[in-house]
């Protein structure tokens, strides 16, 4: 199936998967969730809208680089006038001395991951002309996190999987190995490619929105295999980071 490659790197991303109250939780790696609203947003669908024109999407990522997840402390409330406290739930106002709310965010520091989005021609299209002139602004998992450019790596692609593994450029290695090990992250079970020292992790995720539905966002599960593999050296030989992103934007004008 044809599709598209997106580019998700900047100084911040996070991917929720099971946040609740003061704990915002991320992922190592982007949801099918995050991803699907992204496109919904840029698209203009409005919360309560109908996703099932997305179920036909597949997703694979490759892990470029990890980053390194921290995580922010933070308070709201507290110091404000009484009819500015955090809200309960009955309606009311919590009191002065009562109201800071304290939450913990996770985040990824540095993450680079380039995904092949599978797709049927039409949604495709629509989809990445949404991306270039997007109805809401796409970020990475929060408002806060804006993507660095390219986004949209490549806009059409015969087979996006194996561009990833044979072509799609991967960050400067500090050496210059033959093989890069890349982490990949397919939907179902077991993914398809070279699996390397025998490693492979499952994940169950609570990822697939049902609907974004402020009063009834729900969703359903999903497997995912992390399958490490080696990908060809020349893909990471860049002599410096200047270097990388000239041959990234030459990689991404290939398809313009």
């Amino acid at each position: 199936m044809r599709g598209f490659l997106l580019r998700f790197a900047g100084p911040m991303q996070s991917w929720g998967e099971h946040s609740a109250f003061g704990v915002r939780d991320t992922t190592p790696f982007p949801t099918r969730s995050g991803m699907i609203g992204m496109f919904a947003a840029a698209q203009g669908l409005a919360r309560g809208a109908d996703l099932s024109l997305y179920e036909s999407l597949r997703f694979t990522v490759r892990v470029d680089r990890p980053g390194t997840r921290m995580v922010d402390f933070h308070t709201a409330g507290g110091g404000v006038p009484a009819r500015g406290t955090i809200p309960t739930a009955e309606g009311k106002r919590k009191g002065v001395e009562v109201s800071t709310v304290v939450t913990e965010r996770g985040y990824l520091a540095d993450a680079v991951f380039t995904i092949a989005v599978e797709a049927p021609d039409d949604l495709g299209e629509s989809i990445t002309a949404a991306l270039r002139k997007p109805h809401w602004q796409p970020y990475l998992g929060r408002r806060s996190h804006v993507p660095d450019p390219l986004l949209l790596l490549r806009p059409d692609v015969a087979d996006p999987v194996a561009e990833l593994r044979t072509r799609a450029p991967l960050p400067p290695a500090r050496q210059k190995p033959e093989t890069v090990p890349v982490d990949f992250v397919h939907e179902g079970e077991t993914g398809s490619g070279a699996e390397q020292d025998g490693r492979r992790t499952r994940h169950i995720l609570n990822d697939i929105p049902q609907t974004f539905d402020a009063q009834r966002r729900s969703y359903a599960t999903r497997a995912v295999t992390v399958l490490p593999e080696g990908l060809p050296g020349v893909l990471a030989h860049w002599r410096d980071h200047d270097q990388f992103l000239d041959g990234l934007y030459q990689y991404a004008a290939e398809a313009t």
